[in-house]
Order: structure tokens, then C-alpha cells, then sequence
């Protein structure tokens, strides 16, 4: 059976931009915005139009230029919101406009004062307004995670009638567990009967830190878009990872999926965008992170030194990063120890780095990394008469 695409929707620009302290101005969402499309990315949320003017004007330059890509603006399900997107989108090769309304008891009491009929009719007549401008309309269920699932089946019918070619099932608040999710997404594919006529989307966050579970539970369920940002920025704690989903589904090719992304761009555009946005990544974060291929423990670098598989399941190539680092701590074994020197271009035998060892951890016990400098050190302090220089 052929392989079936999940479609990449990059809300970098608009979800991960709300993050405090992230803000862009034009020229850069417009350079990120390139960067993007040239990765493989399917759908570009480029902003919210109606929400300032700089928006609106990033919105319309990336239509302006992207080629390949979709653009999509957001909107509430107002009609000024939906007319200013559609004004932004206009010379968008492959415009999007994306309205919803919140489904939940949550927001429909608390937020809109409202009824479920009431938000019925407001989500039909949304994906109406936005219909008389592009074919091409995604509807999302505000707090979808947490909206009653007859409910929400009513209103994914409904949208999918008044013209929606794409639904969006967010997790608004980052609540679901991913088998919550997934049946959420299971029940809409087998419950609501015109469902083949648009795709699913899931929109996840990370607030319990399920953002990339939840997803992939939700394309394993028969959702077919991934809404996410690079390095998981986003509202709160964040969005959905795209380095981290990509190469989830590349890595796990028996659940029959593939992405258009070119996995080698991950980490230079995750740098770019750190740069840029003035978020810095966490070394520990799964993909992009400065240590996702790094060793220090002694058992792992011995396992890897012997066949990097052991402890590594990605080519640190594949996704654009750096090769793989042993780097000396005093967790650090002698394999580690001898492998480094032999870098350097000294080579010990066996008893020369038993005796080096006792050193090396005496130094590593007072350091958080013994360096090149310290290894240098240690080697010409060691018997001179017993160094071999390469």
C-alpha cells in the first residue's frame, strides 16, 4: 500500500509569534516565510490579518512572493475579520482563510454568553462569508479537546456542508491524553458522514507536554494536517514541535505516512528562527537541541563508539545537524577518553589510559567538560617517552 501524505500547516508566523518577546516585523516574516515554503512546507499561516496593521501588511507581502506554498490568514468568525483576510490574501497564488469559533461549554458560556444552536449558526455562516472569497476554507472547533464529541460531530457536519475543505480539531488548552485525542479524531472520521469531503487537522498544544503525542495519535486516527511551528513555539507552552512530528513519521515508516519536508533544513531553519524570534532552544529538545546527539555517560559513548545505532536512531545529518559529540564528563568512561585522544592525535595504549584516567577524573570532578585544552594538558604532562604524536 502507497505511503499517504500528512500535510505540514506551519503557523510559525502567527501562533509561535504570539509568544512574548517574538515579535517580527514584515521583512523578517517574509525571509521565514521563504525559508519555509523552500523546506516543504504545505500550508503558511502568515498572520492574523484584522489584528494590527503590521500584520495585515506581513499577510499580504508573503502572498505577494510565496510561489508553491498556501498562505492562510486567521479570523474570528466575524465578517470584517474574514473580509480584511481575504483583502490580505488577494494575490496569494494558493490563499486559505481560517475562521472557527470556540465549540466547548468552556467558551460558548464563558467566553461568547452563548448557546450551542447560537454557535451552530455563527460556524455555518463563518465558512459561508469565507466561501464567497476561496474555495479553499479551514474551519477550527475552538477547544475541540474539550468540547462534548456529539457536539462537535454536529458542527464538523455542518461546516463541512457550508463549504469547509479543511476542519481543525484543536487541543486548544493542551488537555487530551493522546488516546483521548485520538478516539476524538476516530469518532469524527466514523461518525460524521460527509467527513470525506474535507480533511482533519490537528492543532495541539503543549501544556502538558502531549502537543506531539497528541498529533501523531490524531494522524494514526485518520486525521491527514499537522498544524505546528518550529522549535514548538507557541502560546504558552507551545505548539506542536514540526521537527519533532516530521521525523516521527520518517522514522516510523510502518505507520505508512511521509511528509514533503527536507529533514536536512530542520536545524539550520531551527537556528534561523531562534535567531530571529530571539527564543533561544533548549539544549535538551528533541531534533534541534545542541545536545540531541551528544554523549556523556560512559556506557553510552562505549555503546556508540562501538555502533553509533545503539544509542542513536537519527543520522545527525539527516536532520541538518552537526555529528554526533562524545562530550568528557566525569560520567565519561575511558573508551571516551582514549577515542578523544586519538582525535587529537595521540595514541595511549591500554594501561597509558588506565593510568590517564585516574587524572582525567580528578579534573572532571572540579569541570563540568574537560576540554580539548585539558586533554592536551594531560597528554604532555603523561610520560613524554610513552607519547606517540600523530
Amino acid at each position: 500500500m502507497q505511503d499517504k501524505q500528512v500535510y505540514i500547516f506551519d503557523t510559525t508566523l502567527r501562533d509561535g509569534e504570539q509568544v512574548p518577546g517574538c515579535k517580527l516585523n514584515t521583512l523578517e516574516k517574509v525571509d521565514l516565510a521563504l525559508k519555509l515554503e523552500d523546506l516543504g512546507v504545505d500550508i503558511i499561516e502568515a498572520g492574523f490579518p484584522i489584528s494590527s496593521p503590521g500584520d495585515y501588511e506581513s499577510v499580504n507581502m508573503i502572498s505577494k512572493t510565496i510561489k508553491n506554498a498556501t498562505v492562510c490568514g486567521l479570523t474570528r468568525a466575524v465578517q470584517k475579520d474574514i473580509e480584511v483576510a481575504a483583502q490580505a490574501l488577494k494575490y496569494a497564488k494558493r490563499p486559505r482563510i481560517h475562521t472557527g469559533i470556540g465549540t466547548s461549554d468552556y467558551h460558548i458560556k464563558g467566553k461568547f454568553n452563548s448557546n450551542r444552536e447560537d454557535i451552530l449558526l455563527r460556524a455555518i455562516q463563518c465558512v459561508k462569508w469565507a466561501r464567497n472569497f476561496t474555495d479553499d476554507v479551514e474551519f477550527y472547533a475552538e477547544d475541540a479537546g474539550r468540547t462534548d464529541i456529539e457536539y462537535l460531530a454536529r458542527v464538523i457536519e455542518a461546516v463541512i456542508k457550508a463549504g469547509a475543505s479543511t476542519v481543525n480539531i484543536p487541543d486548544t488548552t493542551g488537555y487530551c491524553l493522546p488516546n483521548q485525542y485520538g478516539e476524538k479524531i476516530a469518532y469524527l472520521k466514523n461518525n460524521v458522514p460527509n467527513i470525506d469531503r474535507a480533511i482533519i487537522s490537528c492543532h495541539c498544544h503543549n501544556d502538558l507536554g502531549l502537543a506531539t503525542a497528541n498529533a501523531i495519535a490524531g494522524i494514526i486516527n485518520g486525521a491527514q494536517q499537522i498544524e505546528c511551528t518550529i522549535n514548538g513555539l507557541g502560546e504558552r507552552a507551545g505548539n506542536t514541535s514540526l521537527e519533532e512530528v516530521v521525523m516521527i513519521i520518517k522514522q516510523h515508516r510502518e505507520l505508512g505516512y511521509y511528509t514533503n519536508i527536507k529533514t536536512q533544513q530542520l536545524n539550520p531553519l531551527s537556528r534561523l528562527v531562534s535567531d530571529t524570534m530571539r527564543m533561544p532552544v533548549q539544549p535538551n529538545k528533541a531534533i534541534v537541541g545542541s545536545n540531541a546527539f551528544s554523549h556523556s555517560s560512559g556506557i553510552h559513548q562505549d555503546g556508540f563508539l562501538k555502533d553509533a545505532t545503539t544509542y542513536e536512531t537519527i543520522n545527525p545529518e539527516d536532520v541538518g545537524a552537526e555529528s554526533s559529540k562524545n562530550v568528557l564528563t566525569a560520567r565519561s568512561g575511558r573508551s571516551a577518553l582514549a577515542y578523544r585522544f586519538q582525535k587529537l592525535g595521540f595514541i595511549f595504549t591500554r594501561n597509558d589510559i588506565d593510568s590517564l584516567y585516574e587524572s582525567f577524573l580528578q579534573l572532571a570532578d572540579k569541570k563540568k567538560e574537560v576540554d580539548e585544552e585539558d586533554l592536551q594538558k594531560l597528554a604532555q604532562q603523561y610520560h613524554p617517552e610513552m607519547l606517540e604524536v600523530i
